[in-house]
């Protein structure tokens, strides 16, 4: 039985919700409207944050990279976490709904790039286009745009022991699927509404302590 982690990014790794502060400094105030629409499902995630950053005008995107960069703090703990998945073997993905020109630059330093998977951006015309490379497959139909579910099993089999960490929205459905749940913020909600079965946490030393005393001694 392998181990295989799939961990969020913002809100989870990060502090700070990324998305959310880049929609808040640089989209429209059509914008807010539609990220209430999101969380209370509406509107799907892929049709929310596309419609929320063709907003954006493409001319912005060094002035939302240097914005997002230097704003952004990693989470306590994640440095030493990531050695304890070497040490121990385990497989950490990194599946983020977050988009490539803040993701892959923020986690250069941490993870391999083909670790971390996101959404793609594209500056090319007047606006901010999003492509969604890693979109439902045919065992979803909740049009995610970064479908977490879909992602698990392609990296995943059967008998693997799965572990979701995450904080929103985004990692509701893959969490529905993970053998363990470490949850923190809107997503803790969602699992007591469910009822689905999770450990909290605030930084990844909890993690980690939860890892070696509580879960895979």
């Amino acid at each position: 039985m392998a181990i295989k982690i799939f961990c969020d990014f913002d809100g989870t790794i990060t502090e700070g919700d990324n998305i959310v502060t880049l929609i808040k400094q640089f989209a429209s105030p059509s914008a807010k409207v539609l990220t209430s629409d999101v969380l209370s499902g509406k509107i799907s995630i892929r049709e929310g944050v596309e419609k929320m950053f063709s907003t954006i005008p493409s001319s912005k995107k060094e002035e939302m990279t240097k914005f997002v960069t230097e704003s952004t703090k990693i989470r306590e703990g994640f440095q030493d976490f990531i050695q304890f998945v070497k040490q121990s073997d385990y497989d950490l993905k990194v599946v983020s709904g977050g988009l490539d020109f803040f993701v892959h630059p923020i986690l250069a330093d941490y993870l391999p790039s083909s670790d971390v998977l996101c959404n793609r951006t594209d500056f090319s015309g007047e606006n901010v286009i999003i492509h969604w490379d890693h979109s439902c497959d045919t065992h979803c139909s909740n049009d995610c745009g970064m479908c977490k579910p879909s992602v698990m099993r392609k990296f995943s089999s059967s008998d693997d022991f799965i572990i979701v960490i995450g904080d929103s929205i985004t990692d509701l459905q893959i969490a529905k699927e993970a053998n363990l749940i470490f949850a923190r913020d809107f997503l803790i909600e969602k699992c007591e509404e469910l009822s689905l079965p999770y450990i909290p946490f605030t930084n990844f030393h909890d993690i980690q302590t939860a890892l070696h005393k509580e879960v895979l001694v």
